[in-house]
């Protein structure tokens, strides 16, 4: 990793570097520098205007400054004079307060000072379509099941083996690429690490399948559900604690499942939180379109709608898949790289701290049998109500701050207010004569 960025340009031919930050609803805003100021802007940061992007902030707001965290630094593989960083945000010579990186930071931070290092890995889920995202981008990709369709995969094998090269040049330990259970639809992995890094490095590979995409004249999109009657994309998070001995934490033989107490309490605290973490793992409007959604062209949505946990059985919101980790099922394409798992560790610790009983787990089928179970909980039905739950939540208004909460619940707020006053199709097609 780099500590002297003008250093790391000359050994490694880097002409200019983008000097990035994530705001609160997950764009990913950038200043483009010459190697030759970057020693200026390691000190003191790129400046920007606050108001000019989704941050909480007012015209009358001093300079916004981008501090890149030079151990952060990607060099583009597609384009290797252009080095990327992510930053921390800073005004008034403070941190702020609502910016995601810091927030998850200083969540992370506060795990630590209890002993507990969080270690994550995404499943990114991604369409690729025409350039204008009307249609998937592979008219020949029409199977019923397409799920780990071959011939589908291998037409699309340019843009994937790309993306892939470029995870392998980084050294990021991809292994594994496939065609999803939606037509034109297709998800990467690559190794877990911690969570800032994944964080990082998931910002990073959004910007990385849309840059190579649009090489190719394609669109990669992570909207959760750009296509009604096709399963929608999600982001599920694999979770575990590290403790500083570098022990899984989440792992224990005598465990149910593998997984030690800690982990069960980390998975009541999830529960306990489900519907206000919603705001930040389903942050859209059309995010209620994929975890209610009805039966898909496939047969499944592979989304949750209920608040339960079960072992290795993909019809629940928290699946345990083997000893020492968690898989929520929450998260879908839109979520923000950093608050997601800011406000999953925030549940997680509320859970461990309070000893928080999971309950007994359910090994049914939810998308047969769901509407048998008493007592759990339902899923917000829409952005509004994940919103308001987040408002009432005392957990995660402490966790992550009220800057954070106010700020991003005062501009969802806004967002959901502009939708409700957009005339839709539906509704000329449905009461224009009532």
């Amino acid at each position: 990793m780099a500590n002297d960025l003008a250093h790391a340009a000359k050994e490694l031919g880097i002409k200019y570097f983008l000097i990035s930050y994530v705001d609160l609803f997950g764009a990913l805003r950038a200043k483009l520098a010459p190697a030759s100021a970057i020693s200026g802007m390691q000190r003191s940061g790129a400046g920007f205007a606050g108001f000019a992007t989704w941050l909480d902030m007012s015209p009358a707001d001093a300079d916004l400054f981008a501090v890149p965290d030079a151990s952060s630094l990607i060099q583009l593989p597609w384009k290797p004079e252009v080095g990327w960083l992510a930053s921390d945000l800073v005004m008034n010579n403070e941190l702020v307060a609502q910016a995601p990186r810091n927030v998850l930071k200083a969540t992370m931070q506060g795990a630590g000072s209890l002993g507990y290092q969080m270690k994550t890995g995404v499943e990114c889920e991604f369409f690729l379509t025409n350039a204008d995202g009307t249609k998937i981008s592979d008219t020949a990709d029409n199977a019923t099941k397409p799920c780990y369709d071959q011939s589908a995969l291998m037409r699309r094998y340019e843009v994937i083996k790309e993306i892939c090269d470029c995870m392998l040049t980084l050294g990021w330990g991809p292994y594994q690429n496939d065609h999803e259970d939606a037509n034109g639809q297709f998800e990467m992995n690559w190794d877990f690490a911690d969570a800032l890094v994944t964080a990082d490095r998931h910002v990073f590979f959004k910007f990385m399948a849309r840059s190579i995409a649009e090489k190719h004249g394609l669109r990669a999109t992570f909207m959760p559900k750009p296509f009604i009657d096709l399963t929608g994309s999600g982001c599920h998070m694999h979770t575990s604690l590290w403790g500083p001995d570098g022990a899984n934490l989440f792992e224990d033989e005598e465990g149910e499942l593998g997984l030690s107490a800690l982990g069960y309490n980390f998975i009541g605290g999830l529960i306990h939180s489900a519907d206000a973490l919603c705001a930040f793992t389903n942050p859209t409007v059309n995010s209620y379109k994929r975890i209610n959604a009805p039966r898909t062209v496939s047969g499944a949505t592979w989304a949750p709608n209920t608040v339960t946990y079960t072992g290795n059985n993909r019809t629940h919101m928290i699946r345990i898949p083997d000893a020492g980790r968690l898989e929520l099922r929450l998260p879908d394409g839109a979520a923000n790289p950093y608050l997601a798992p800011a406000a999953m560790l925030a549940a997680g610790l509320d859970g461990i701290q309070n000893q928080r009983d999971p309950g007994k787990r359910l090994d049914i089928n939810m998308y047969t049998d769901g509407h048998k179970v008493k007592g759990a909980k339902k899923l917000p039905l829409n952005l509004l109500d994940a919103i308001r739950a987040l408002e009432k939540s005392n957990v995660l208004r402490s966790a992550l701050g009220a800057p954070l909460v106010e700020g991003y619940t005062k501009l969802k707020h806004e967002e959901w207010n502009a939708y409700s006053r957009h005339l839709t199709q539906w509704e000329r097609d449905n009461t224009l004569d009532i």
